[in-house]
């Protein structure tokens, strides 16, 4: 079982308005975290007993850092933002179902929305050969260099048009006729549904990391339950434990 550690903090700052990194010092995890996965933090906020599941943005496993950034949305994370360099949290992880990545795919889409894209960084961290990231935010794009430090070729949509094409994911998808011999996304669902379907009607592969409100991050209390299919049977499956990720073909996407 995954034991809940006390970790150290190391930087904690805005990097976009209500956007913040945070450096962990967390060798435990370091160790066996995969792109993908996430953990749970628990802040110090009265009123706020759940932990917070956010997603893994990087591994660095010479420092032996953790990297995860989040939006400021409630208390709980209201709390984590105001937390100092040396202060200790308590994390609980790696948790979950991380990405694949297919020995023989030499070609790869990268496709992120809003605080779906810094999941993706140590994903694109980790690809090798031809690799497209495709970011879509309604303004204020965040880990651009990132992305761009790790060999990719980056495309931005913005919902305001402040950098790159005004719209969102799904007027690139329109607009670009898309290759690749694997999509890996994470987003908004509206987003992943336009992403499975374009990757079915194109024939490409292509995985899915889920948002569902997480409770115990771990499966015991089944609160993030999404469909899936397998044949002609449609089951329930937890997010948190059989997931995040899942390839879009595996997913119900009518309800």
């Amino acid at each position: 079982m995954k034991q809940t550690h006390k970790v150290k903090i190391v930087d904690n700052v805005e990097i976009s308005p209500g956007i913040y990194k945070i450096d962990l010092l967390f060798k435990e995890i370091v160790e066996s975290a995969k792109a993908g996965q996430f953990v749970n933090m628990y802040t110090n906020s009265s009123g706020s007993l759940l932990p917070r599941p956010i997603s893994i943005s990087q591994i660095n496993k010479e420092k032996n850092v953790l990297t995860i950034v989040y939006a400021v949305v409630g208390k709980g994370t209201k709390a984590l933002s105001e937390m100092k360099i040396g202060d200790e949290v308590k994390v609980l992880g790696p948790l979950g179902n991380g990405f694949n990545i297919p020995k023989e795919a030499e070609n790869h889409i990268v496709i992120g929305g809003g605080i779906g894209a810094p999941p993706l960084v140590e994903l694109v961290k980790q690809l090798k050969g031809n690799i497209e990231v495709y970011l879509g935010f309604r303004s204020n794009p965040i880990l651009i260099e990132e992305f761009k430090e790790y060999g990719a070729k980056v495309y931005v949509a913005t919902e305001d048009g402040s950098v790159g094409i005004k719209g969102n994911v799904r007027d690139i998808l329109k607009e670009k006729n898309l290759k690749a011999d694997m999509i890996y996304s994470c987003g908004p669902k509206p987003m992943l549904k336009a992403i499975a379907k374009y990757a079915t009607e194109n024939g490409i592969k292509a995985q899915v990391s889920m948002e569902e409100r997480m409770a115990c991050g771990i499966g015991a209390c089944v609160g993030c339950t999404c469909k899936t299919k397998k044949k002609e049977e449609v089951q329930n499956k937890k997010v948190c434990k059989d997931g995040p990720v899942f390839y879009s073909e595996e997913v119900v996407w009518n309800d």
